[in-house]
């Protein structure tokens, strides 16, 4: 059946007009996640006989033991896994978040640290922490049990090694000399001694990196460090930067790096005598010489044509085909730009923002507009040479929005009104980002392109494309195709976006195939954002919409930036993953780079690590800010080595391990059909399960699954990403869909991955009762709340009690609320507020905007509800959780015989 009110990511039925209505949601932002301190769990496999017990991680239904049924979930995940195990299970393994929030953004735009917003676990309501959810779900108790374990105390970053806190745990890190999690999170915080040891155990090596995180409010921002003339001391042979775990010698006057061993001169305006222990006098008031993170300003050596750079500038370009101007779409954006040009991003202090602004709209043709602040009226200039594209004026292009501001009004009020009667149906797309990117260089700013788009570019221009949209070629060898760009034309304009500094963000409104794998290029090798709104409808979709693009165009980001990763001998960095270019093996570029991305780095060996002097990794990024100013900031990260392999498998963290094995099967369907990237993933996984029940594990009988005690949830988590959209699409994911999720899982924090998976399921009612049961575990008689960062469920059993109806939709009966409602009506009782308050609050963790969509039990949108029930099988064929298990248990007994 299709759903004429919905879609996973915002998609349309396949072979069919659009649907009137759109249900759609987004990525969200939450921090990473650890696992529980190393033990070991068993399993029995039910091969082995025996009763089955489910496990303690599914919500528990109303007034049941552990014995019934137990959470179903499909393609994302969230609450781990509930599922009938075998006796002597014992799981606690790392939590699926109720994470951390953020002071949600209204239309009243309330702003922290200039547009910044943080998510904030304290923020979860007080019911969602009451003590008697905690037999109701039981991952809650390992939830718990990290947060009143590590939660209480800030984590100290001086020790080398620390895993951190879960995700889940609302912590202060207190910066000692390492980097905060928040910044870097590793898949092992003990990495083994030698390259035979990494082969052994199969544990990728890996580092999830977000260089301009936000801090919540308590944390101070990095301390920026400003050398003057001679900028920041660095080691003469591997251009490290001077930080905490550099070796003074000679009394002070030389310095041993502590990644590559060269002995270098220390300058004499940074000579410091050193303590009877050897440490520098001033250590501590250095931060370079104390704090994990910190900055430097750069100086001149550090900028393009050896000149300080401008400071940035933001264009915008407004498709104005008829689609756009029908739907209302334009109309409501021009009215935003009105008040959101006020809340452009600025540097501290600052009166106002260094940014200038720009305006373009198209169809087939591009209209500049000179919005000088000393005109009347705004002037238009047409380019229809696209072919050919060119700039049609310097002066009046890029203004300052205070000095220009009637001018600029008046553009926003005639845009909509000029364009109301088009016929025209066809746009272009890549001289668009060639006329952006040309403007920019011509003003010599780096900047960002802010593109509102509707269509298929098959308007004859460059960068011209056809239909290709092929649901045949599924489970074929041509598959990886679908999400392979169709033309180079692309990647070679993102090439030289990247030399200006142009990072592209860019907003799709299809109505049907608009070949995203395409036309997300630019987007991703510059640094960027797709967001997409399917069938987008100004009354359904303005409240997400214009939440993205104030959070979007508010948001601090750096320019031009350059990011590097240095390790210690022994290991470096081989391999990365992220929305960034790569023009050589080490450099990552990125035309722009906000505080919601990440670059995920593998490591291998090239020799022997050595157990006394651990492994250090280095993050430079060097970066333009929204003032102008030229910055480095620097991340430390001490690991410890180890020639035990239980040591190795008592400090890996789940959550980073399945952030990394996604974004390399995501990378790996490029190239690949999608069932050997499938069954790599599961060999790996086997590997590392199996070598820990070989080499770690006390002997026990073959009928036994054991589990590392912080991998409990590895098998869970990665059945999710097998049957993810991308790896095992259901009938009703468009092309688009798989492509979309495709670019946007690869820059992912943990804590975005975890949620994405594993969605989290939370019951709002809990009446206790004999109401039937129905998918695995949700009772009739209840309510539910389901989230995994892109998409807000409210699903409501049939014999949900009429009071309750009545508090939370202001209706008498089951029957009479409607199907995919998508606002809550404001009701003053304490129910609707509860569940109102539990909505923001979600919705203020993620860094988009979750739409609401209210689903009947039996409803034809249940069948999409259904699709994140992660724990049961699949329609598309996804393994049940317990069959996995088993199917895993297998794979491990035949490895190890």
């Amino acid at each position: 059946g299709s759903f004429p009110n919905s879609g996973l990511y915002g998609s349309y039925p396949q072979g069919q007009a659009p649907p009137l209505s759109q249900a759609q949601g987004h990525l969200g932002a939450q921090p990473p996640q650890r696992s529980a301190p190393p033990q070991a769990s068993s399993f029995t496999s039910p091969a082995s006989g025996g009763p089955r017990m489910p496990s303690m991680t599914g919500p528990l239904l109303p007034g049941q033991s552990f014995g019934g049924p137990s959470v179903s979930q499909p393609n994302h995940v969230s609450s781990p896994p509930p599922q009938t195990l075998p006796p002597g299970t014992q799981m606690t393994g790392p939590p699926g978040p109720p994470p951390p929030m953020h002071s949600s953004q209204q239309p009243g735009y309330q702003l922290q640290q200039n547009g910044e917003f943080f998510p904030r676990s304290d923020l979860v309501p007080p019911f969602l922490l009451s003590p008697h959810l905690f037999h109701f779900f039981p991952q809650i108790q390992v939830i718990e049990d990290d947060r009143n374990n590590r939660g209480s105390e800030p984590f100290v970053t001086g020790v080398r090694g620390q895993v951190p806190p879960l995700v889940t745990t609302n912590f202060l890190v207190k910066d000692q000399g390492n980097a905060s999690p928040r910044y870097i999170r590793c898949t092992s915080y003990n990495i083994p001694c030698t390259s035979d040891m990494a082969k052994q155990a199969q544990v990728p090596l890996a580092a999830v990196i977000k260089p301009l995180a936000r801090l919540p409010p308590e944390e101070a921002s990095p301390y920026v460090v400003d050398h003057g003339e001679s900028g920041p001391l660095r080691c003469n042979r591997c251009k490290a930067y001077m930080c905490p775990f550099m070796q003074f010698v000679e009394g002070g006057r030389r310095f041993q790096c502590c990644f590559c061993s060269c002995i270098n001169d220390v300058p004499p305006q940074y000579f410091q005598h050193l303590d009877h222990t050897g440490k520098r006098v001033d250590a501590y008031d250095r931060p370079e010489l104390s704090l994990g993170s910190y900055e430097f300003l750069a100086t001149v050596d550090y900028c393009k044509n050896n000149k300080f750079p401008s400071p940035p500038a933001f264009i915008f370009m407004i498709d104005v085909s008829y689609n756009a101007i029908r739907s209302g779409l334009v109309r409501l954006l021009c009215e935003e730009l009105k008040s959101l040009l006020d809340f452009l991003p600025r540097e501290g202090g600052a009166e106002e923002s260094a940014i200038r602004v720009g305006f373009v709209t198209y169809n087939k043709v591009l209209h500049f507009y000179n919005v000088k602040s000393s005109l009347a009226q705004p002037q238009m200039m047409v380019v229809s040479d696209v072919a050919d594209m060119f700039v049609p004026l310097l002066d009046g292009f890029l203004v300052n929005v205070s000095e220009s501001r009637a001018v600029i009004t008046s553009l926003l009020d005639q845009i909509p009104e000029m364009f109301a009667d088009t016929r025209e149906t066809e746009t272009v797309f890549a001289p668009v980002i060639q006329a952006g990117m040309e403007a920019l260089k011509a003003a010599e700013c780096a900047g960002k392109l802010f593109l509102f788009h509707t269509s298929l570019p098959i308007a004859e221009a460059p960068g011209k494309l056809k239909n290709r949209d092929d649901r045949k070629l599924i489970n074929t060898d041509k598959e990886k195709t679908l999400f392979q760009p169709q033309t180079g034309a692309y990647q070679t304009l993102a090439k030289e976006c990247v030399a200006q500094g142009c990072c592209v963000d860019l907003f799709l409104f299809p109505n049907q195939y608009v070949d995203v794998a395409t036309l997300s290029v630019v987007p991703q090798l510059t640094g960027g954002s797709v967001y997409k709104y399917a069938c987008f409808q100004v009354e359904n979709d303005q409240e997400r919409f214009l939440s993205d693009l104030r959070r979007d165009v508010q948001k601090l980001v750096g320019f031009d930036a350059v990011m590097r990763v240095r390790t210690s001998t022994g290991i470096r960095a081989v391999d990365f993953f992220g929305a960034f270019y790569m023009s050589n093996t080490t450099d990552v570029e990125l035309a722009g780079l906000d505080g919601d991305k990440t670059v995920t780095v593998e490591f291998k060996h090239d020799d022997r690590l050595n157990e006394e002097s651990g492994a250090l990794l280095q993050c430079a990024l060097l970066y333009t800010s929204c003032a102008g100013q030229r910055r480095l900031r620097i991340h430390n990260l001490a690991l410890n080595c180890c020639t035990q392999l239980a040591d190795l498998y008592r400090n890996c963290e789940t959550d980073t391990l399945i952030n990394y094995m996604a974004k390399f099967a995501y990378r790996g369907v490029l190239n690949s059909p999608v069932k050997t990237v499938r069954d790599t993933l599961i060999t790996q996984c086997a590997q590392i399960l199996a070598c820990y029940r070989k080499n770690c594990a006390s002997p026990s009988s073959a009928g036994q699954l054991i589990l590392p005690e912080c991998m409990k949830l590895l098998p869970v988590y990665l059945n999710c990403v097998l049957k993810s959209d991308v790896l095992q699409p259901g009938a009703e994911v468009t092309t688009d869909d798989r492509a979309y999720v495709r670019q946007l899982v690869t820059s992912m924090d943990v804590a975005e991955t975890n949620v994405f998976f594993y969605p989290r399921l939370l019951p709002l009612v809990r009446l206790r009762g004999s109401e039937g049961l129905i998918l695995s575990v949700l009772s009739n008689g209840d309510i539910y709340l389901l989230e995994n960062g892109l998409n807000l469920f409210l699903w409501v059993g049939a014999s949900v009690q009429q009071g309750v109806v009545q508090s939370l939709f202001s209706v008498s009966s089951f029957s009479q609320i409607t199907s995919g409602l998508s606002v809550l009506p404001v009701l003053d009782n304490p129910l609707s507020k509860k569940v109102r308050g539990l909505i923001d609050s979600l919705r203020a963790q993620r860094s988009r905007y979750m739409k609401l969509i209210v689903v009947k039990q039996e409803d034809k949108l249940e069948m999409l509800f259904k699709h994140f029930l992660v724990e049961d099988k699949s329609l598309s064929g996804g393994a049940s959780y317990v069959d996995f298990l088993c199917h895993m248990h297998k794979e491990i007994r035949q490895l190890l015989s």
